[in-house]
């Protein structure tokens, strides 16, 4: 895996000379994530030019060790169809390079999406969004859905697709947000937006004490709309349709537009759209 040297890669590798850890072990760590071994040695190499000079603050988890180097994804070989995901086969359906998205097909049965409605309609409630001056949330125009979340681990179905997530992306179990559900009725959508915290906004800082920056999303069909409600990137002209147990799972290395990760919830035209969605976070979530 030969992955761009970002900041918080870049932070990390640094606290952990700082933490006095030798190379062979951050070396270790980075093997463990899906590194091949040049590209990591390379990576390492470029710290010591970093440690010449000043540095961004390192979040005090990630001087702990506790942030996973890398990027969340599926080990799959060139070609390959499915993909292994710890107690079920998931099909690939659609690989992009960049940005990074990847459709998968089967993540769910149809008897664990029903169980994820059944057990989230009656807490749904109008969505909201994060409120970036505080690091709150609010409800906002731009997304008419319902929705809620679970804790993390909070049922048998959560424990379960939690724990094939952790499988299939190859990112650790404790890094993912609980899962959020949300129904969108006709005429609900989400319009294009980022998933990751804007550094720019005053809120951020809050936000990512509690396991730093969001690196990746998961985003799973629990319902097939009779029509409309494609998961959209408008950046790269990609549709995704909603359809049942199938997925689509993106992510971003930087918090920044550049990123090409811009993507919406198209508006539902007929029927209604179930989702559950996943965010991965660079560190543990609590």
């Amino acid at each position: 895996m030969n992955q761009p040297l970002t900041p918080e890669l870049a932070q990390w590798l640094v606290a952990q000379r700082h933490a006095g850890h030798n190379d062979e072990a951050i070396l270790r760590a980075m093997l463990q994530s899906g590194w091949t071994e040049s590209s990591a040695r390379v990576a390492l190499s470029r710290t010591l030019v970093l440690l010449k000079d000043p540095v961004p603050a390192v979040p005090a988890a990630a001087a702990a060790g506790a942030y996973t180097p890398g990027l969340p994804e599926p080990k799959i070989d060139s070609g390959a169809t499915s993909v292994w995901a710890g107690d079920r086969e998931v099909q690939i359906l659609t690989v992009m390079a960049s940005p990074r998205v990847i459709v998968f097909g089967n993540l769910l049965s149809a008897e664990e999406c029903a169980g994820l409605r059944e057990a989230a309609a009656p807490r749904l409630s109008r969505s909201e969004t994060v409120k970036v001056d505080t690091g709150g949330s609010e409800v906002n125009e731009s997304r008419t859905s319902q929705g809620m979340f679970f804790m993390r681990g909070e049922n048998d179905v959560c424990k379960r697709f939690e724990a094939r997530v952790a499988a299939l992306l190859n990112w650790p179990l404790d890094h993912g947000e609980g899962l959020q559900i949300l129904r969108y009725g006709p005429g609900a959508e989400y319009r294009p937006h980022y998933d990751y915290f804007d550094p720019n906004h005053s809120g951020t800082q809050a936000i990512l004490k509690r396991g730093g920056q969001r690196v990746g999303t998961l985003v799973t069909y629990l319902n097939t709309p009779t029509c409309g409600g494609a998961t959209t990137f408008p950046d790269v002209g990609l549709e995704v349709q909603a359809i049942q147990g199938n997925a689509v799972f993106f992510s971003y290395d930087r918090p920044e537009p550049s990123t090409r990760t811009l993507h919406g919830g198209a508006p539902v035209l007929k029927g209604e759209k179930w989702v559950a969605t996943k965010w991965l976070r660079q560190g543990h979530f609590e």
